[in-house]
């Protein structure tokens, strides 16, 4: 009796043994089936990255396949027309150049609805959706704010923004500024301004900065520029490598700035080092000379050593590079348009801004590059920037415009708080 008992016990210990054992090995399996199957979805999710990014690169190549020579020139070139009626003058001008974008100014602006019918008329013969850019800034520079039948907001300048210190009311600020002019179709500003208010008697900068220190005008500029963004604005940061320690304005006459690369990365530089950091698209480049850098007069909108070495090598930039107006007095003054073009592009200019004559813009960029002196390759370069740009930004949709998204009462209470 006392011999079956041990037996039976020996028996139920080599059952629990053996019952241990399995459940281990179910455990181990199971544990390596999971981690396999987790394994096996991130590396599922990281090749579904890659597609995605590999699409838009092969939607972005498909698209330059049909293009012609001179319709990847015309998304280089971005205009303005100062008339505010629609004419046969223009209209010819869209379909010879096809260009990249078009600049409203306030002699394009009148009621809402004519303004909203203004730019479809614009877009009505696009291929390539067009960026339609503005110039809104705030303070002194606000082309909408002539508008007849609509109560678009004034915004204050940014200095007085900038004074605040308050980073979550600037990304509030860029919001509604964002709001209002999408509200007309238009899908890009040439804002915020990063230059440093550093010199006192420079009158085309001054209060159009967020501040006389770098500091300042990181903490506000980016939040603001993000403000823009996430409603629907491509914003451009402005005048690359600095235009705020200046006494000359480059509308009138070519501004000389005698700092070194280490003095402009004291103060100039870092407040679009951090725009690109932060995932800025676009930066616009001043016509300023740098001689220290550049060891002549040649304006940074020209310069291999400003926009190629300094800009895309060293602070790693790949977004959109567009001149500031070529029609200012600091271009047009001391460079023919075959220099112009030349210059820029091989330096590394994306889109050339508001050329007197589009048309003679683009017979001459394609002069340049049928005799050489310009690659096609460097054309294809930025061409598949822009239309990664405007892909990115959903500019291939059409998007509902809502004229109520105008003077509502946030936005206004938003802007008082300023003062507050």
């Amino acid at each position: 009796m006392r011999k079956k008992h041990y037996y039976i016990i020996w028996v139920v210990l080599v059952m629990i043994l053996v019952g241990a054992a399995f459940g281990l090995y179910i455990s181990h399996n199971l544990n390596n089936n999971i981690e396999n199957e987790v394994a096996e979805n991130k590396e599922e999710n990281v090749n579904n990255e890659e597609k995605e990014v590999d699409t838009l690169e092969d939607i972005v190549l498909e698209e330059m396949s049909t293009m012609t020579l001179r319709e990847k020139i015309g998304q280089m070139i971005m205009i303005a027309y100062r008339q505010a009626d629609y004419n046969d003058e223009l209209d010819n001008i869209l379909k010879e150049v096809k260009p990249s974008g078009f600049v409203l100014f306030s002699e394009n602006i009148s009621t809402y609805d004519n303004t909203v019918k203004y730019i479809e008329k614009i877009r009505e013969n696009e291929n390539i959706p067009m960026f339609i850019s503005i110039d809104q800034e705030g303070g002194r520079v606000q082309r909408i704010k002539g508008l007849q039948d609509a109560n678009v907001l004034e915004i204050p300048d940014m200095l007085s923004l900038g004074n605040t210190q308050d980073d979550k009311l600037a990304y509030n600020v860029g919001s509604v500024l964002a709001k209002e002019i999408a509200a007309f179709g238009i899908n890009m500003d040439f804002a915020p301004v990063l230059d440093v208010f550093s010199n006192e008697k420079n009158t085309v900068i001054g209060n159009r900065a967020f501040g006389t220190n770098a500091d300042t005008v990181i903490k506000m500029a980016l939040p603001f520029s993000n403000g823009m963004k996430d409603n629907g604005i491509i914003p451009v940061c402005k005048h690359f490598p600095g235009h705020g320690d200046t006494y000359a304005d480059s509308h009138v006459e070519l501004p000389i700035v005698y700092k070194t690369k280490d003095e402009l990365y004291e103060q100039e530089l870092l407040p679009f080092k951090a725009a690109v950091e932060n995932g800025t698209q676009a930066i616009m480049v001043a016509h300023i000379a740098l001689p220290e850098i550049t060891g002549d007069n040649t304006p940074a909108s020209l310069s291999k050593e400003v926009i190629t070495e300094i800009l895309r090598k060293e602070m790693e930039y790949d977004g959109l590079v567009i001149t500031d107006a070529i029609e200012m007095k600091a271009l047009a003054d001391n460079y023919s348009i075959d220099q112009i073009c030349d210059l820029a592009i091989n330096a590394g200019v994306d889109i050339i801004l508001m050329p007197e004559d589009p048309i003679e813009l683009l017979n001459t960029i394609e002069k340049l590059v049928n005799d050489g002196k310009i690659t096609e390759e460097r054309i294809d370069e930025s061409v598949s920037r822009i239309l990664k740009v405007k892909h990115q930004n959903n500019l291939y949709e059409k998007k509902n415009l809502d004229k109520n998204n105008i003077g509502t009462q946030e936005n206004i209470d938003i802007i008082n708080s300023i003062y507050q």
